[in-house]
């Protein structure tokens, strides 16, 4: 027996990143908004400041839905399929933002037109085999207001490097030109960054400080960050780190426009004989309801808005809810972030505990900021040295083969060692191919019965180039900074999850190749739209955080200015 609730304006399906900020401006603009989220409220008290319950035991407080149906992946379709014990989605209001890192990069503008500006520059040949990547349907400049817009509601802190076409040698000199200032101040440099950003200006490179989605002075009645070093993987115990369940949820909910429903298990998007969505089923506790709607804002992660898509089968929709034209599930790719490089330094470097936002960028070879006709690959990759170490993380962090990796040499060998040793973090471009894609997995199922996605990508060669290239380069700053020793690690093949994952519902003006527009509705149903890394079809060498936020701000707006010719009322 399905319950049928009353009807409302629009459903927003998921309260993490995109659909926690898409609230507000819906509500701000008279709509009246139901939000559904798989998981439950958090507090201050869920966040205590606990490596082995947050990094270890992964926030054993929060029963994730996520969880019980892990995606299933493989590295190309005649490969077996593997499936991870854990997800990277993470369910709760405010969803995975609850434990992000926060950082909050815009895209560079080369991003926004990949095909373009590599045909000018280099010639057509030189776009990898199989790619299929397309210029997005708008550039930078379309979405800048919507960056700034995210950028002081949700309260961003950095250093601005192109305000205006004026460049500050103190921010990204290759950065997008922004029309003001960050809201905030950066992060503070400890003295290993002051000697890392020497290290990189000695090489001629340009070092700055990057952005964060956390505060640095109090703000909107959140406090400023306590560098307290529990961010990865940690929730924010004095509201310092941005998220829509302390920002835009909060000042939704005041309207009085806003419902959100909690452990609300979305099991299909329902449409009409006309080809529109009329509402969302969801289950909780074994009970089935039905939330009618004039328009559906599908706002999962990644995996999940391209799953729920795929299970929505109808009449008209066979293979899938907007799958008509067979494009979910395509063009889906996630950031290498694998292939490491780690140092020894000679000294201690006093870089316990602070923050996965809190560091030093180097942008010189990210995007197409440099001169690419020496090297195979297009794009490039965002190097960045961070204060984040822990008890656990440093035990981990190996010995050089200078001691065994366990017993009582290998102890003394961490007492001593334990902070002379920094781990890199390297972002690098990835591109979409043709034998990378989702679909749902013909035999593994979720509790309810209902196929979990399967994930069948892999790194090609111009991605597995980028990590080989941006090692190089990371070697040559650690060692003039004076390490003693360098290791590296592998260049990784299989894909596998990620909370960086793109497309799937990839955005653009081309329906044959796209399952959105350029604002994020449905080619194939008008009154449904998709919010999330899912329409992006690139990714830069950034977190996709700010870049889904202001997508997110301006498909609500596109919406509410257009509700008559969207909904067909």
């Amino acid at each position: 027996m399905v319950t049928r609730l009353a009807p409302t304006d629009v459903v927003v399906i998921g309260m993490g990143a995109a659909g926690g900020t898409a609230v507000l401006p819906l509500v701000d603009a008279g709509l009246e908004v139901v939000g559904l989220e798989a998981g439950s409220w958090l507090t201050r008290r869920d966040f205590a400041p606990d490596e082995i319950r947050n990094n270890v035991r992964s926030w054993p407080m929060a029963v994730k839905k996520a969880d019980l149906e892990v995606p299933t992946t493989r590295p190309n379709r005649n490969a077996p399929t593997t499936r991870p014990s854990g997800h990277p989605m993470m369910n709760g209001v405010g969803g995975t933002t609850l434990h992000y890192w926060a950082q909050a990069w815009r895209l560079n503008p080369w991003d926004f037109r990949v095909v373009s500006e590599t045909v000018r520059r280099y010639g057509a040949s030189r776009l990898p085999e199989g790619t299929t990547v397309e210029d997005w349907p708008f550039g930078y400049e379309e979405l800048e207001p919507w960056y700034d817009r995210v950028e002081r509601e949700l309260g961003v802190s950095g250093q601005a490097g192109n305000v205006e076409g004026t460049l500050d040698p103190r921010g990204n000199r290759f950065e997008g030109v922004r029309r003001r200032p960050y809201p905030m101040e950066p992060l503070r440099w400890t003295g290993f960054h002051e000697q890392m950003a020497a290290a990189a200006r000695g090489l001629g490179w340009h070092p700055f400080p990057g952005p964060a989605l956390i505060n640095t002075r109090a703000s909107e009645g959140r406090g400023a960050c306590v560098y307290h070093g529990f961010c990865n993987g940690g929730g924010c115990h004095v509201d310092a780190r941005s998220s829509p369940h302390t920002t835009t949820i909060p000042r939704a909910l005041e309207t009085g426009r806003l419902t959100v429903i909690t452990r609300a298990h979305v099991t299909r998007i329902d449409t009409d004989r006309s080809d529109r969505v009329t509402g969302v089923r969801y289950v909780t506790d074994g009970q089935e309801f039905f939330q009618p709607a004039r328009a559906v804002l599908l706002a999962g992660h990644t995996y999940e808005n391209i799953r729920l898509l795929l299970l929505s089968t109808s009449a008209a929709f066979p293979n899938g809810l907007s799958n008509n034209g067979g494009q979910v599930g395509r063009h889906y790719f996630s950031h290498h972030q694998g292939a490491p490089v780690t140092a020894l330094f000679p000294r201690d470097i006093h870089a316990w505990y602070g923050l996965p936002a809190q560091g030093v960028a180097i942008d010189d070879f990210a995007d197409d900021n440099f001169d690419h006709e020496g090297v195979n690959f297009i794009g490039g990759g965002n190097l960045w040295v961070m204060s984040d170490r822990r008890p656990i993380s440093a035990a981990n962090a190996g010995t050089f083969g200078r001691a065994p990796g366990w017993g009582s040499a290998w102890k003394a060998w961490i007492r001593e060692n334990a902070d002379r040793i920094h781990s890199s973090y390297i972002q690098k471009t990835t591109l979409p191919y043709e034998t990378n894609y989702c679909d749902l997995d013909p035999e593994v199922k979720d509790p309810l019965g209902l196929p979990v996605l399967r994930v069948t990508a892999e790194f090609r060669s111009n991605e597995l180039a980028i990590a080989a290239f941006t090692q190089d380069r990371m070697e040559e700053w650690y060692q003039a900074a004076g390490a003693v020793e360098v290791t590296r690690g592998g260049l990784g093949g299989a894909m596998g999850l990620s909370t960086h994952a793109y497309g799937g519902t990839r955005m653009g003006d081309n329906p044959e190749t796209n399952v959105v527009d350029r604002y994020g509705f449905s080619h194939e149903i008008p009154n449904l739209g998709v919010l999330g890394a899912s329409v992006m079809g690139t990714s830069g060498a950034r977190n996709p955080t700010l870049t889904v936020q202001a997508l997110t701000w301006r498909t609500a707006e596109h919406l509410a200015a257009n509700w008559g010719a969207i909904t067909g009322e």
